[in-house]
């Protein structure tokens, strides 16, 4: 059992946990085996998230007065939370875990600062991640400079081989 200083001392570190993060994910774990739960932890991690089990009323009170406040009112069962820096790549990740592991579920969550629900994490699943989204976007920044690159090199190129084919077919004269 925890004495009273070390729950004071994890109080403060979730009241911190909360006033940093802008992207948390509520969710239920009821009736997950050991080895399920490892392989939660070890794929949130993957993912580039923290996780972490807490108690529905410590985890309201840490969070007034924060972003999280709206989603941790009225927690009911078994609760943890998923901090990240990238929701879209956890979304994925929470999202595929809990087709496999019916067990798992969302409660809530919290993106850029904003309470979402439930339909809202599994659409936040199908978006494409940050790095597709830098690609795509480089690609539309690269494509002008990369047509742009082909026209000028397609004039020499054209040239050449008009002058080839003058050659082939004696159409110079000397």
């Amino acid at each position: 059992m925890k004495n009273r200083e070390d729950k004071k001392k994890e109080f403060e570190e979730l009241r911190k946990a909360f006033e940093k993060a802008n992207n948390v994910f509520v969710t239920g774990f009821a009736k997950l085996k050991v080895e399920q739960d490892f392989n939660l932890r070890k794929t949130i991690r993957g993912a580039g998230g923290k996780y972490r089990v807490v108690k529905n009323n410590i985890a309201e009170i840490a969070a007034e007065g924060t972003p999280s406040e709206h989603v941790m009112k009225g927690l009911k069962g078994m609760t943890s939370l998923a901090f990240t820096e990238d929701p879209v790549g956890l979304a994925k990740v929470l999202t595929a875990y809990a087709k496999t592991n019916p067990a798992f579920t969302f409660k809530a969550g919290l993106v850029e600062g904003r309470a979402i629900d439930i339909r809202a994490i599994n659409d936040l699943a199908t978006m494409p991640s940050k790095d597709e989204i830098f690609a795509k976007l480089l690609y539309v920044i690269n494509a002008p400079a990369r047509q742009l690159v082909t026209a000028m090199n397609a004039v020499g190129r054209n040239l050449a081989v008009v002058l080839d084919q003058g050659v082939k077919e004696n159409k110079f004269k000397s």
